[in-house]
């Protein structure tokens, strides 16, 4: 069969046979799924439709679909229709190990991307939209990022340049450009346990991790002096609020004595800053308090969706803004025009609050639970993850084995280990699952699992 919609073009492979049309049709699914012409998330026509393309009654179609969900193909969102199905993995564990923010509560996500790019499509040259665009993002799209950082940044620094303001695809590629700019060869300094990516540009380009004591509060300010001062590095890098993987944010306090033990020094403060914005009142940023020593990076994919790809990088005023321009161009020319457009119009028609207040929502209702479930975990009531303290001789990598038996995917503090010696725990990530229900029964298992009771046993 020839189908002139996309969307019914899996049909083909209905073809005939002997088993039941439903049974056929379900089929065609499964193999559309597996060979990656149906792709999670992808929505699929409605049940009249496939009906129609294929001559049969309703009835049928309607039992092909149940086949299909049967096998864990499919799932369905009341009012938006049937979808093939999101799993963390091959194995359909739940994923508690990656960190992304959950769906927005209350707000339609997709029909807004949707009627967004659809404006944005009607109002645009196309020519213009596929081109090449400047590398720190237009003035249109500088001036969106200094509204989105106003409350993190603006309340101490008064209105934000925009001309301080670089548009980056992504915060790892803001942290590289950043990076690059030291001499190979040079420190950095972080914490005992730092987020991967950091470890791994910094390995990539030359640069020597050095680790600075921390505890329940954060980096240690006093062992922050003493390291400076000792190893003369090129950058401090901080995560001040809901550090990851600790889950600690640091106290003002303890901000302003980091960045008091900057300036002395005459180092570099390298600010990861993905989830400040979902706080209610977000604490003085380091930016703030030290803005002539520090870049401070903040992306969109912790607070509002990873497919957005969208951060704001702001360098220390002055010709640094340049310097850091010109690394960011070389690692990637551009972000993508029409990715950025979007974000651009979402911040400034209010959508992006919008979205941002329903992915707080969802996030408190999120600690919550775990705060119900695992008692002793850490973390700000607004935290996408939590961090879980070990019990002394507990074998991290036997806990991701079990937890493997009880359909988990968990990951442990030896992934964000800066050096052999180091703390244990878990990082617990909330926002995975894409329902409350599930990430409930997850974390049921990950207690069952600390406590070593209750069989193995798959949590979906």
């Amino acid at each position: 069969m020839n189908r002139v919609d996309p969307s019914l073009r899996w049909l083909d492979r209905v073809g005939d046979g002997a088993a039941p049309i439903y049974l056929r049709v379900a089929g065609a699914l499964e193999a559309a799924v597996r060979d990656g012409e149906l792709q999670p998330g992808d929505q699929l026509p409605p049940q009249r439709a496939v009906a129609r393309a294929l001559g049969v009654d309703l009835t049928t179609v309607t039992r092909a679909y149940a086949a299909a969900r049967a096998r864990g193909l499919l799932e369905g969102a009341v009012g938006r229709g049937t979808f093939v199905r999101s799993v963390a993995d091959e194995a359909g564990r739940v994923d508690l190990s990656m960190n992304l923010p959950p769906p927005p509560q209350g707000v339609p996500l997709g029909r807004l991307l949707k009627e967004t790019t659809a404006a944005i499509l009607d109002r645009t040259d196309p020519s213009v939209l596929m081109a090449y665009h400047p590398g720190g993002g237009s003035l249109g799209q500088r001036v969106a990022g200094a509204a989105w950082l106003a409350p993190v940044l603006g309340r101490e620094l008064g209105d934000l340049a925009p001309e301080r303001v670089l548009v980056a695809p992504g915060a790892q590629t803001a942290l590289a450009a950043v990076l690059a700019l030291a001499p190979a060869g040079s420190a950095l300094v972080v914490e005992p346990l730092v987020y991967p990516g950091v470890i791994t540009a910094a390995r990539r380009l030359g640069l020597r991790l050095v680790v600075c004591p921390a505890d329940a509060g954060g980096m240690d300010p006093e062992a922050l002096a003493r390291v400076l001062a000792a190893e003369r590095p090129a950058a401090v890098y901080v995560t001040p609020t809901t550090n990851n993987p600790t889950a600690v944010t640091m106290d003002a306090g303890r901000r302003a004595a980091i960045a008091q033990a900057a300036r002395v020094a005459r180092v570099w403060i390298v600010e990861d800053d993905p989830y400040a914005r979902l706080l209610e009142r977000p604490l003085p940023s380091l930016a703030s308090l030290a803005p002539e020593r520090t870049f401070h990076i903040a992306t969109l994919s912790k607070c509002l969706s990873p497919g957005l790809r969208t951060a704001y990088l702001v360098p220390p005023p002055g010709p640094t803004v340049a310097t850091t321009a010109e690394a960011l161009r070389a690692l990637a020319q551009m972000p993508a025009p029409l990715m950025t457009a979007v974000v651009t119009a979402w911040i400034r028609e209010g959508t992006a609050e919008a979205l941002l207040a329903g992915v707080r929502r969802e996030a408190l209702a999120r600690r919550a639970l775990a705060a119900e479930m695992l008692p002793t975990a850490r973390g700000a009531a607004e935290s996408l993850h939590v961090w879980l303290d070990l019990p002394a001789g507990r074998d991290p990598a036997r806990l991701r084995r079990l937890a493997q038996e009880r359909g988990l995917a968990l990951v442990a503090a030896d992934a964000f280990a800066a050096a052999p010696d180091h703390p244990d725990g878990l990082r617990i990530s909330l926002g995975g699952p894409a329902k409350q229900v599930v990430l409930r029964t997850a974390l049921e298992g990950v207690a069952a699992l600390l406590s070593d009771s209750g069989p193995a046993r798959a949590v979906v």
